[in-house]
Parts: C-alpha cells; structure tokens; sequence
C-alpha cells in the first residue's frame, strides 16, 4: 500500500455522513478537474466537466474564474467571510448562497453579478454530482472511514447521547493541514452537528 493511502484522513467529531430545477450542462469543452500547478507553486482545483455532467452552469462559471485569478478555496474564504468547505461546497452547487455570498464571489472573482446571481438562484438539488459508492481515490477513503467506524462511531454516539443521529444540515465542517515533529503530513477533518433525538409517538 502506497504511503498516500496509508496517510488517511482523520475525523476528531464524526458520525454517519448522513424546487427550482437549476440548469444542468451539457458537456462542454471546459478546464479539466484536476489538481493544476499555478505559478506561484500552489495546487489548484479545478473543474472537468466531462466527470460532471450534473453540475449547474454556476459551478462553470465559478471554476472558471477561480482558475483565472489562480486563488485557492481558502483565499476565496477568507476575502468572503465563510470556511474552505463551505466555498467549495458552493462552487459544487452542495449549498445555497445567500446574496452576500453572490455579491461577494463575483466581486473577488471578477463575474458579472448579474450573470451569477441568474445561475445561482433556486434551490441545490444536493446529492447528485457523486456516485455510491464512489470511484475516485480520495473520496473513496473517506467512504472506507464509515465502512470501517461506522457502526463503532454509532455505538460510541448512541452511549454519549441516546437514541438519534447527528445532523447534517445544523452542521459545520473544517479541514486543517498537520505536520508532526518527523516531518510527516496529516490531515484533520472536523465535524460539528447537532444531536438529533428520535421522537416518540
């Protein structure tokens, strides 16, 4: 096993990972989804629509001119007032902006705000730009974490809080970047989200 599938992410606070139609995109001739080089020496995500096909045309738009202006999730983040997560999150069509948010993104990003604000209104159809069980790589170890805890992470959460779940809509997630004292990389993926007790009746 390679040392990059050994180096798994970490969870700290986890469970079970739990209309306005937007537009859906052909597929179109775009910037390939990849991790891209930028000049500075940073990595880049950015978009293949080819592996997208239900993407809505505001996640174009958006790795579009992400690639252009050669910013990470975390630097939008910052100059928009929300987490990396969250950013991406939106960029993927995962989550509703609010009109700051649009404000703000096609101001850093250069859009034209009304274009954006056309393409990100409605609701996000959640749920549907990844397949069960996922194929790519990283995602995938992310999916083996709950075949491997889950019904540990179940037990443990059911012990502290009763009969119920945690949710994943009052719910916050962060990523941090770890290295310890052998020079050796980790990452630590918090979630947050609130206990949900079942309700008799």
């Amino acid at each position: 096993m390679s040392a990059r599938l050994r180096s798994l992410p970490r969870l700290t606070n986890a469970a079970l990972i739990s209309r306005a139609r937007p537009a859906v995109l052909p597929l179109p001739h775009h910037t390939p989804l990849q991790v891209t080089r930028a000049a500075s020496n940073m990595s880049l995500a950015t978009l293949d629509v080819s592996q997208h096909p239900n993407l809505r045309t505001a996640s174009v738009t958006l790795f579009e001119a992400k690639a252009k202006k050669q910013v990470t999730f975390e630097a939008i983040a910052k100059e928009i007032g929300r987490d990396e997560v969250a950013v991406a999150a939106l960029f993927y069509g995962q989550a509703k902006a609010s009109p700051d948010d649009i404000k703000n993104l096609a101001k850093y990003l250069d859009i034209d705000h009304a274009t954006l604000e056309a393409q990100m209104s409605g609701f996000p159809d959640r749920g549907k730009s990844i397949e069960m069980p996922p194929r790519e790589p990283l995602i995938y170890r992310l999916y083996e974490i709950v075949q491997n805890y889950g019904y540990a992470y179940k037990a443990v959460l059911n012990e502290k809080f009763g009969d119920g779940i945690m949710s994943a809509i009052s719910f916050s997630t962060h990523v941090e970047k770890e290295v310890d004292k052998d020079g050796n990389t980790w990452v630590n993926i918090n979630l947050r989200g609130k206990w949900l007790p079942y309700t008799r009746f």
